[in-house]
């Protein structure tokens, strides 16, 4: 089954630490690995006697994937922390056809404060400075920037970064929401207090919950119901954030609890956050399996992927309801990117039993109310075994391109996952080419290029014909990324493609074949209307370029505005639509007083 190359590579691996990688005979990536000794964990694959072949022991999704394996190779790193963050890295990156890869791209906010400061304020943020003067709250999944909302309705702190700056005291005085400390009127001393306030309200979110109702309530005593009617949106999206359950841990302890519910081909993931022993915020995530899968691989992509994908602060525990064999690995690489000692658990009773047990249900009660949707996986199967694709197409990136005679190039992406489209991951990119193919080779480029920070989705979707389909292709071989690639595109009649309604067929262009199928075909449906919503984006990107680089173009056909002056004023007002509303006075601040005329007269 193997050659005598393999068993060389086999016979001479190093004991040392690193990733092993198995290519097959296409030099395709299929699996990627990391070992504390590569020399056992990668001999621990097969038997050697009589002749080498894969343990049949092994997993049904392993040993199909050591019957396409005709290559492995492997790096050398210095500790196990480097190897488990170097797969982490490259599954993301070039996802290997039999790792399993779990899409969580979520940041989760943190409220803080700098206690530097004399007069500190509540803030979100998504990037956590590691600095001894500022504390952080959270994470929170949602309701957070209503929290902060409600805090200063609640608490006159600080209301701007820029208060303190004016040496004057604002509106927010004279409203009674801020104490004015930019004039003197408070010392640091008798602030204090009212962060404490705001503190507890972060810490307890009940109290915060109470306080917010008795606003709502005197505010639609007074007839302000357009303020009540704020509170009350407040009140309820604070309150969706808030899981209902009597836990309430003895002592100011930091848990972060994951749980997992598996059931048929769905993985519910639940996180809990818990800090100062309460539960502040919890988050769910949808996972389909395409494979057959282990327990230990779930929780350790799902663990390793939110403290080294995220910019999250550790715990000093981390609680998980099902026993893993990497835990010990696992914690000793956190530890490492913390700075200090991460525990990994698995609770067999008590208040910590309790917690993950609280997760596992909440997980159980996520899967039980998708199974009530329509299954989407039978036509996504059906796309699959038509296409021949390697991988159930779950997440699908759509491209196209837009330009006029050349004028105005851009670029379109987007994204459907599962059952709907991922409006948060569409992207649309502004490009030099002005032919079809230079643009498809630098929109897919470019996507490419943040492989490492957005991994690759199952399928791509291109908008063109099977020119294109190869030009995917070859740019991900060159990139050592698995991906199946289809096109999509009108068929050609007299050599041109009619896009009349009903002249022509879509025919779409696999791997391996190229499909007419019948109108009422239902995975054509889904395919067009993929295809139709990246259309859609492409030429709405499109004709706001083309609209800016006309205004910009008759702009420069002013005598004696050039280049230079456009640039100038967009840097100052941002927009042609603000340098047209901006008033003579405005323009001779930037340009000369013929200069503002020529442009005022213009536009009049």
């Amino acid at each position: 089954m193997y050659d005598a190359v393999m068993l060389t590579t086999l016979q001479n691996l190093p004991k040392t630490a690193g990733i092993y990688q198995y290519f097959d005979a296409h030099n395709r990536l299929l699996y990627v690995g990391k070992a504390k000794n590569l020399f056992a964990r990668v001999r621990s694959y097969f038997l050697f006697s009589p002749t080498l072949v894969p343990k049949p022991t092994l997993g049904a999704r392993i040993l199909k994937m050591l019957h396409e394996a005709v290559k492995i190779e492997y790096i050398i790193v210095d500790t196990e922390h480097d190897a488990l963050i170097l797969e982490n890295a490259l599954i993301k990156q070039l996802h290997p056809k039999y790792n399993i890869l779990l899409r969580d791209d979520k940041t989760y906010p943190y409220l803080t404060l700098d206690t530097k400061e004399p007069f500190p304020r509540i803030e979100l943020t998504r990037k956590v400075l590691k600095t001894s003067t500022m504390t952080y709250f959270g994470p929170f999944s949602v309701g957070a920037r209503d929290m902060i909302d409600a805090i200063y309705e609640l608490v006159p702190l600080v209301q701007k970064k820029s208060c303190l700056r004016e040496g004057k005291a604002c509106l927010y005085f004279q409203i009674k929401k801020c104490l004015a400390p930019c004039e003197g009127t408070i010392t640091p001393q008798a602030y204090a207090p009212y962060v404490q306030k705001a503190i507890k309200y972060i810490q307890n979110k009940n109290l915060l919950l109470k306080d917010l109702e008795k606003k709502m309530h005197a505010f639609a005593n007074a007839l302000r119901f357009e303020e009540a009617k704020i509170i009350r949106d407040q009140y309820t999206n604070i309150q969706k954030s808030t899981l209902n359950t009597p836990i309430d841990v003895a002592g100011h302890v930091d848990y972060d609890i994951f749980a997992f519910c598996v059931q048929d081909q769905k993985a519910m993931l639940v996180k809990l956050f818990m800090r100062n022993g309460r539960i502040i915020s919890s988050t769910h995530h949808l996972i389909r399996l395409q494979e057959d899968y282990t327990l230990d691989e779930l929780y350790f992509r799902a663990i390793i992927d939110f403290y080294t994908a995220h910019n999250t602060l550790l715990p000093k525990e981390i609680l998980i309801y099902d026993a893993i064999e990497d835990a010990k690995a696992l914690s000793t690489s956190l530890s490492t990117l913390a700075g200090y000692k991460v525990g990994i658990t698995h609770p067999q009773k008590g208040e910590k039993r309790t917690i993950v047990e609280l997760a596992y249900k909440n997980a159980q009660e996520l899967l039980k109310q998708t199974a009530q949707h329509q299954d989407p996986l039978p036509l996504l199967t059906s796309v699959q075994q038509l296409l021949e694709l390697t991988r159930l197409p779950l997440r699908i990136e759509v491209f196209d391109n837009s330009h006029l005679q050349g004028q105005a190039p851009v670029g379109a992406m987007i994204c459907y996952d599962t059952d709907a489209f991922d409006k948060k991951a569409y992207r649309t990119f502004h490009l030099q080419a002005t032919d079809e193919y230079g643009q498809m080779r630098e929109t897919l480029s470019r996507r490419i290029a943040h492989f490492d920070t957005q991994p690759p989705p199952d399928l791509w979707l291109l908008d063109g014909g099977e020119t294109l389909r190869k030009l995917a292709v070859s740019l991900l071989d060159e990139a050592g990324v698995t991906l199946d690639v289809v096109a999509i595109a009108k068929e050609k009649i007299d050599a041109k493609a009619h896009r009349a309604k009903g002249a022509a067929k879509d025919i779409l262009y696999g791997a391996h074949d190229l499909f007419a199928l019948a109108s009422s075909d239902t995975r054509l449906h889904l395919l067009q209307k993929l295809r139709d919503e990246a259309h859609r984006v492409a030429i709405t990107f499109h004709k706001k370029s083309k609209q800016k680089e006309d205004v910009k173009t008759q702009l420069l056909a002013l005598t004696g505005i050039g280049p230079a002056k456009v640039k100038k004023l967009l840097n100052v007002f941002g927009s042609f639509e603000a340098i047209k509303a901006a008033s003579i006075e405005e323009l001779r601040s930037i340009v000369s007083e013929k200069e503002a005329l020529l442009i005022k007269n213009h536009y009049t």
